[in-house]
Protein backbone atom coordinates (compact mmCIF):
# COMPACT_ATOMS: atom_id res chain seq x y z
CA UNK A 1 0.00 0.00 0.00
CA UNK A 2 2.06 3.28 -1.12
CA UNK A 3 1.16 6.79 0.83
CA UNK A 4 -1.19 8.17 -1.60
CA UNK A 5 -4.14 5.06 -1.11
CA UNK A 6 -6.88 5.63 1.13
CA UNK A 7 -7.48 3.81 4.12
CA UNK A 8 -9.34 0.58 4.32
CA UNK A 9 -11.71 2.22 6.77
CA UNK A 10 -12.89 4.92 4.61
CA UNK A 11 -13.36 3.40 2.02
CA UNK A 12 -15.93 1.38 3.58
CA UNK A 13 -17.55 4.45 5.22
CA UNK A 14 -17.23 5.65 1.85
CA UNK A 15 -19.39 2.70 0.53
CA UNK A 16 -21.70 2.48 3.57
CA UNK A 17 -22.35 6.38 2.93
CA UNK A 18 -23.58 5.73 -0.46
CA UNK A 19 -25.99 2.59 0.28
CA UNK A 20 -27.27 5.21 2.77
CA UNK A 21 -27.76 8.15 0.72
CA UNK A 22 -29.35 6.15 -1.83
CA UNK A 23 -32.01 4.74 0.07
CA UNK A 24 -32.30 8.37 1.88
CA UNK A 25 -33.22 9.63 -1.51
CA UNK A 26 -35.45 6.02 -2.81
CA UNK A 27 -37.71 7.18 0.82
CA UNK A 28 -37.49 10.59 -0.22
CA UNK A 29 -38.73 9.55 -3.52
CA UNK A 30 -41.39 7.57 -2.68
CA UNK A 31 -43.23 10.41 -0.11
CA UNK A 32 -43.21 12.71 -3.26
CA UNK A 33 -44.97 10.40 -5.48
CA UNK A 34 -47.11 9.34 -2.45
CA UNK A 35 -48.10 13.14 -2.20
CA UNK A 36 -48.64 13.54 -5.63
CA UNK A 37 -50.82 10.68 -6.78
CA UNK A 38 -52.88 12.44 -3.55
CA UNK A 39 -53.04 15.30 -5.22
CA UNK A 40 -54.21 14.05 -7.95
CA UNK A 41 -56.80 11.69 -6.53
CA UNK A 42 -58.24 14.67 -4.55
CA UNK A 43 -58.87 16.08 -7.53
CA UNK A 44 -61.34 13.35 -9.36
CA UNK A 45 -65.06 12.98 -7.68
CA UNK A 46 -65.12 10.56 -5.71
CA UNK A 47 -67.65 7.38 -6.97
CA UNK A 48 -70.01 6.44 -4.80
CA UNK A 49 -70.08 2.50 -4.02
CA UNK A 50 -73.21 1.01 -5.04
CA UNK A 51 -74.53 -1.24 -1.98
CA UNK A 52 -74.01 -5.01 -2.99
CA UNK A 53 -77.54 -6.93 -3.23
CA UNK A 54 -77.64 -10.23 -0.94
CA UNK A 55 -76.73 -13.27 -2.56
CA UNK A 56 -80.46 -15.72 -2.54
CA UNK A 57 -79.52 -18.93 -2.63
CA UNK A 58 -82.62 -19.56 -4.34
CA UNK A 59 -80.94 -17.55 -7.36
CA UNK A 60 -78.32 -19.92 -7.87
CA UNK A 61 -78.71 -21.96 -10.59
CA UNK A 62 -78.00 -25.51 -10.18
CA UNK A 63 -74.94 -26.87 -11.48
CA UNK A 64 -75.13 -29.50 -14.87
CA UNK A 65 -72.80 -32.58 -13.78
CA UNK A 66 -72.85 -32.96 -17.65
CA UNK A 67 -70.98 -29.34 -17.94
CA UNK A 68 -68.57 -29.87 -14.87
CA UNK A 69 -67.59 -33.41 -15.81
CA UNK A 70 -66.76 -31.86 -19.17
CA UNK A 71 -64.73 -28.66 -17.52
CA UNK A 72 -63.16 -30.89 -15.01
CA UNK A 73 -61.70 -33.21 -17.55
CA UNK A 74 -60.72 -30.31 -20.03
CA UNK A 75 -58.61 -28.27 -17.13
CA UNK A 76 -57.03 -31.85 -15.96
CA UNK A 77 -55.89 -33.28 -19.52
CA UNK A 78 -54.75 -29.15 -20.64
CA UNK A 79 -52.43 -29.49 -17.26
CA UNK A 80 -51.25 -33.12 -18.41
CA UNK A 81 -50.79 -32.10 -22.21
CA UNK A 82 -53.44 -35.14 -23.12
CA UNK A 83 -56.53 -34.91 -25.12
CA UNK A 84 -59.46 -35.18 -23.29
CA UNK A 85 -60.91 -38.46 -24.74
CA UNK A 86 -57.85 -40.41 -22.87
CA UNK A 87 -58.69 -39.15 -19.27
CA UNK A 88 -61.51 -41.02 -17.64
CA UNK A 89 -63.14 -39.28 -14.33
CA UNK A 90 -64.64 -42.37 -12.17
CA UNK A 91 -66.45 -39.96 -9.23
CA UNK A 92 -67.18 -36.20 -8.35
CA UNK A 93 -67.74 -35.22 -4.82
CA UNK A 94 -68.10 -32.17 -3.26
CA UNK A 95 -65.48 -30.96 -1.01
CA UNK A 96 -66.73 -28.76 1.13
Amino acid sequence: MSTGDPSMGLVILMGLGTVFFGLICIIAICYAMGAIIKLIEGKKPAAEPTPAAPVNEAAVPEINKGELIAVVSAVIAEELGESAEAIRIKSIRKVS
